[in-house]
């Protein structure tokens, strides 16, 4: 087993291989069973590259082959930081083939997130686009390579520079030694209060498990075609049932460039898009065209997750858009809960529907940990056969973020309804939603902390009716104000991108005071600025 990984203890994972959760194979050869079945059917769209999966399976290979050339073993990690694109599909599963382990960074990271993650896996290799948005990222790779030189491999997909490009690994295939399903996969990401990501190792047979019972949940099968709006290095774009989901069940993949209007309705109506998903602010960016509300969408079901979405932004999903909705609750580290494609409207608006799977296992409990009546709001523990029993690499976090008899600890405060719905009523941690991305208030301001003009700094979300929550900083600052220029959010934001934080944490509000309030323990009051905020 991958070193640092938590397995499921023995008599679970037994009962789950009897129960038939996990079926004892890889991600590739579940692929390669689709690729006999399907081969000269489209596969993959994504801008002008379109794969059939004869082609697709065939540029699997030989990309296994070109890694395992460089010296890519099973169990190395691969930090892969690709847009929606088709060498992102491609690149996975090879990395799966040789029974590598993709590290599912996103386009939006930068320096800090790039070198914590290489460093905390032990990365051999770093894949990055040429450009994408504007942004260099051969220039990112320079950086990263100083600070890590461990790192082995930088290859790029486009012009390579002085690196290597993705293109030119390729090579013959190889009868490479087999990949043990119960072996680590990927490792996706997960926010939390620690502010840098930490990792979440999910196996070929939890993940398989997770892909193909989304797609049966949603009825996606060889016919249908699934839009990957939002970033497929997501869970849920990726395997809820999202980009593997769908092609492990003979179904067309298209990956947008980016979520906008603009760019996906047009891939919606030219592929017969059937299933795509979307956090609440997209929804909202959706709601508010008007080329979407003319257009024939009663083909569509659109999955909708990540934060809350309220029921009467819903209820103008099918009266706007005339699509079907189905909403989930999901995290990374595995349990996901969904309404049903034949549950009451009632149900769809207001819930986010129930465990995904018969072998979930789902508490709500107290502070201090004892189950609550149904009912009432507690936070929500769950185990099960895809949900993760520790992080990679981190014992001191999962004593806290699991109990003793392996539930993990969500952070998200829920209640039950008496059949059995979740419906999600706020955050236990510190985490802002911010246009489905999750900011940590507490990553932000040890960074901000470090400017020579904030004395003291409290971070908090916002609600914002397009993203959900905005990032609203409350700054102390400094007396005199360190170098005695005027602090201003466009130079915060400046400074914090020199020292390598992601876009999409960066503070959008600036909020100049004299102090905090308190609470009675002399904590700060964060629902108090929160107030003051919303004034």
């Amino acid at each position: 087993m991958l070193e640092g990984f938590v397995p499921w203890p023995a008599e679970f994972a037994e009962r789950y291989r009897e129960e038939g959760y996990w079926q004892g194979r890889t991600l590739y050869d579940l692929l390669r069973s689709a690729e006999r079945e399907h081969r000269e059917r489209t596969a993959v769209v994504a801008g002008d590259v379109r794969l059939t999966f004869g082609q697709l399976l065939r540029q699997v290979d030989e990309l296994a082959a070109g890694l395992h050339g460089l010296g890519v073993r099973a169990r190395d990690r691969v930090v892969v930081q690709l847009p929606n694109q088709a060498s992102f599909v491609g690149l996975s599963f090879a990395l799966f083939r040789l029974g590598a382990v993709p590290v599912m960074a996103l386009p939006g990271h930068r320096r800090s997130e790039i070198v914590h993650l290489c460093r905390h896996a032990d990365a051999v290799a770093y894949v990055v686009p040429d450009r994408f948005q504007g942004f260099d990222y051969r220039v990112l790779a320079r950086e990263v390579r100083a600070e890590v030189p461990g790192l082995r491999h930088v290859l790029v997909a486009g012009e390579a520079a002085e690196f290597t490009p993705l293109d030119e690994v390729r090579a013959a295939p190889l009868d490479l030694p087999p990949v043990d399903p119960s072996e680590v996969a990927l490792l996706l990401l997960s926010g939390g209060t620690t502010g840098l990501p930490k990792l979440i190792p999910r196996t070929h047979d939890d993940y398989a498990y997770n892909a193909l019972a989304c797609a049966r949940a949603l009825a996606m099968d060889e016919h249908g075609v699934y839009l990957a709006a939002t970033p497929v290095a997501h869970n849920a774009a990726l395997g809820c049932p999202g980009v593997l989901g769908t092609l492990l069940v003979g179904g067309k993949a298209v990956l947008a460039a980016n979520p906008s209007p603009d760019e996906a309705l047009p891939l919606v109506l030219r592929e017969g898009v059937t299933l795509t998903t979307l956090v609440p602010p997209l929804v909202m960016m959706w709601l508010a065209d008007p080329e979407v509300a003319k257009a024939d969408l009663s083909g569509l079901l659109l999955q909708v997750g990540s934060s809350k979405f309220q029921p009467e932004v819903a209820r103008r999903v099918t009266a706007t858009l005339g699509c079907r909705l189905t909403q989930w609750y999901g995290i990374g580290e595995g349990l996901l809960t969904h309404t049903r494609l034949d549950d009451p409207e009632d149900v769809v608006l207001t819930t986010e529907g129930r465990p995904l799977c018969p072998a979930d296992e789902v508490r709500v409990v107290d502070e201090a940990g004892r189950d609550v009546p149904r009912g009432e709001v507690g936070e929500l523990l769950t185990r099960g056969p895809y949900t993760i029993r520790g992080y990679y690499r981190a014992p001191e976090q999962n004593a806290r973020a699991f109990t003793p008899d392996g539930f993990f600890r969500t952070g998200d405060l829920v209640r039950l309804t008496p059949e059995g719905n979740l419906v999600v009523s706020g955050r236990v941690k510190d985490i802002i939603h911010r246009g489905g991305d999750k900011v940590s208030a507490e990553e932000v301001e040890s960074h901000l902390l470090t400017h020579p003009a904030v004395r003291d700094v409290a971070v908090v979300g916002l609600p914002d009716e397009r993203l959900g929550e905005r990032v609203c900083a409350f700054v102390v600052p400094s007396s005199p104000s360190g170098d005695g220029q005027p602090l201003r959010l466009a130079r915060l934001k400046a400074y914090l991108a020199e020292r390598g934080l992601a876009t999409y944490k960066m503070p959008d509000r600036l909020e100049l005071v004299e102090g905090f309030p308190k609470t009675p323990v002399g904590k700060v009051d964060k629902k108090a600025l929160r107030a003051r905020g919303e004034d």
